[in-house]
């Protein structure tokens, strides 16, 4: 199995879960806030939203 047939099989598991992979993304972020510095805070947020942002544009196509 290549990269293309995973990525493949991951936005197929995704499709129309978006939300519930929203939720998935907070939790996890807020799990890993509790155990590091809080400077990374930013950073984790950054990722997060930048992670919904593909979630969005995958539902769109």
């Amino acid at each position: 199995m290549g990269l293309d047939d995973m990525v493949k099989k991951a936005k197929g598991a995704l499709a129309g879960r978006e939300e519930q992979a929203k939720d998935a993304l907070d939790k996890a972020a807020d799990a890993v806030k509790t155990r590091t510095d809080p400077a990374t805070d930013a950073k984790v947020d950054r990722i997060v939203d930048a992670a919904k942002d593909q979630l969005d544009k995958q539902k769109r196509r």
